[in-house]
């Protein structure tokens, strides 16, 4: 279902496991994006979270390079004075929320990333729309360690707040559950994910920016291993139709089936 391709690999004259070759990306480029909210270690379980740290980094699924990157640190609205749990989880301190700024600017800032890499990369992100007016368009898709950041913690507090979010970040791919259908077992988090391929986590767990850029690193080497990667998760009910209309085939029905179907429809307009 999440279109995933296995293949196989050889190994080289120095031990190491080389790719016999490399399986073509549904897309150019990835933006992998790890949002670090607050949080409370018990008693306050029903507070809403807000995103304090809002990072994003650009994969090149040709060659894993990391080409780009955008920071910025979130004043929290709600509650925003941080737990002492939140701080010694995620490493950001309160000065540094409280020199950040409200996420309405942060997405703003975000959005004008976005436009200067569709710039200077000629990046888009609708491929059946945009690529026939694009000459040499490079496709992108949004990467997260599971649904939670997009589907979750900014699709709640955008709403809670009454802010726009922009539309391409209703769709996206989910590491997680395309590692556990790819290598066909359960990962036990970001790290133990990069411990059970032999790569190790680089700066601090729970930093959002590092995050992102680890994985970047574990998406990269999935793509090494023969992971083809395929968006996961619609928010938008259109782009959801889209996919399966360009996935599933269209069967031409039976001709009794296409005389029920006219009969249910002259019914349904004279009622």
């Amino acid at each position: 279902q999440l279109g995933l391709i296995r293949r196989s690999s050889t190994t080289s004259s120095n031990g190491k496991n080389e790719a016999r070759t490399k399986l073509r990306q549904l897309f150019d480029y990835l933006i992998i994006i790890d949002f670090e909210s607050t949080c409370w270690k018990d008693g306050k379980r029903h507070y809403s979270q807000e995103i304090i740290e809002f990072p994003a980094v650009l994969l090149n699924t040709s060659n894993g390079e990391i080409e780009s990157e955008f920071h910025m640190y979130v004043q929290p609205q709600e509650h925003p004075i941080l737990s002492e749990f939140c701080t010694e989880l995620t490493g950001i301190k309160q000065n540094q929320v409280d020199e950040g700024v409200p996420l309405n600017i942060s997405l703003s800032q975000f959005s004008k990333w976005i436009q200067k890499i569709q710039r200077e990369k000629k990046i888009i992100f609708n491929p059946d729309v945009s690529s026939h007016s694009v000459p040499e368009a490079k496709s992108c898709a949004f990467v997260t360690w599971s649904d939670w950041d997009l589907g979750v913690c900014l699709q709640y507090e955008c709403k809670r707040k009454q802010l726009r979010k922009p539309d391409i970040l209703n769709s996206w791919i989910d590491l997680r559950a395309t590692y556990k259908v790819f290598y066909a077992r359960k990962p036990k988090g970001l790290n133990g994910a990069l411990q059970d391929l032999g790569i190790v986590f680089a700066g601090r767990e729970h930093s959002g920016l590092d995050d992102s850029r680890n994985t970047a690193r574990l998406a990269w080497k999935m793509i090494c291993d023969g992971c083809v990667m395929k968006i996961t998760k619609f928010l938008d009910k259109k782009l959801l139709r889209g996919s399966l209309l360009v996935q599933k085939p269209f069967h031409q029905p039976k001709s009794s089936h296409l005389i029920y179907m006219k009969i249910k429809l002259l019914i349904a307009t004279r009622l």
